[in-house]
């Protein structure tokens, strides 16, 4: 079955992306030397124990410079691995091989770094109720495949894109004068999904009276985390954020609330440690 996401055109991406490393000139190295009839084996590995994302958009790489290219593909996306585990196996034209291997690598290792973080992150917060979310801190032209990389990790999107729901920040509030009035705006302009950042308890009850339906604690410790959803009383779900990290998670998600979103699982995930070997046929 073909590999799609919605919003993202794998095609081109793989297009503009060995466009990109190719030049105008392509590969000169492997055209220089590396006969045109030979072929290779490879072997891709990790050498790290991961969670993994991204294979089938390496294939799309290798493909698209060898397309009667043998690809057997050992593991899903989404799968925990060990150290040394073999991903994926090619056999093909050498210089295909060679031309589209970085592309393909720096996909899945990228991918790779963003699964296996946000699964320690899943990890971390067992045992609670709560749900790891996301942000909107990725790399631009990024995002779907970020987010994508996220779920194979076992966390949840949050909002894809500005359009997906009004995020109502401090910004916002300056501007209009205060939160109740912010809220309001927002849901005299017809907004349904009204997600209103709170970094004091004071500010929940005009939030939630002004019509809020999702409210992001900022920056709370976690008794005030406590207290806040105390306070709302389940009458929206509530999301905590800011400063959140592996040793402090599972403290924030046992206070009650709903969510808790991470911005680091995309902003600062380490690329996993993938290999790439081949050998001629």
């Amino acid at each position: 079955m073909p590999f799609t996401l919605e919003n993202f055109d794998l095609s081109a991406f793989v297009a503009s992306t060995l466009a990109e490393d190719m030049g105008q000139g392509g590969d000169i190295t492997s055209a220089a030397t590396i006969p045109a009839d030979a072929r290779f084996e490879g072997v891709m590995a990790s050498r790290d124990a991961i969670s993994v994302a991204g294979l089938p958009i390496a294939e799309a790489f290798f493909r698209a410079l060898d397309p009667d290219v043998e690809i057997e593909t050992l593991v899903e996306d989404g799968a925990r691995v060990a150290k040394g585990a073999v991903l994926m196996r090619l056999k093909g034209k050498a210089r295909a091989m060679l031309t589209a291997e970085r592309s393909a690598l720096n996909t899945v290792q990228h991918l790779s770094g963003v699964a296996t973080l946000t699964a320690q992150y899943v990890d971390a917060m067992r045992g609670t109720k709560a749900t790891l979310l996301d942000t909107r801190k990725t790399i631009p032209g990024l995002r779907v495949l970020e987010k994508y990389a996220v779920r194979m990790g076992g966390g949840t999107n949050h909002r894809m894109r500005l359009d997906d729901a009004a995020m109502i920040k401090d910004n916002h509030v300056a501007v209009a004068g205060d939160i109740g009035e912010a809220v309001r705006r927002a849901v005299a302009a017809g907004i349904e999904r009204i997600i209103v950042e709170v970094d004091r308890v004071d500010q929940i009850e005009p939030a939630l009276a002004a019509g809020a339906t999702h409210l992001l604690c900022d920056n709370m410790d976690a008794p005030t985390l406590r207290g806040a959803v105390t306070l709302v009383g389940g009458r929206v779900p509530t999301e905590a954020s800011g400063g959140v990290r592996l040793d402090t998670i599972k403290a924030i998600a046992e206070t009650g609330v709903t969510y808790v979103s991470v911005g680091r699982l995309t902003q600062s995930a380490a690329a996993a440690d993938i290999g790439l070997d081949f050998t001629a046929v």
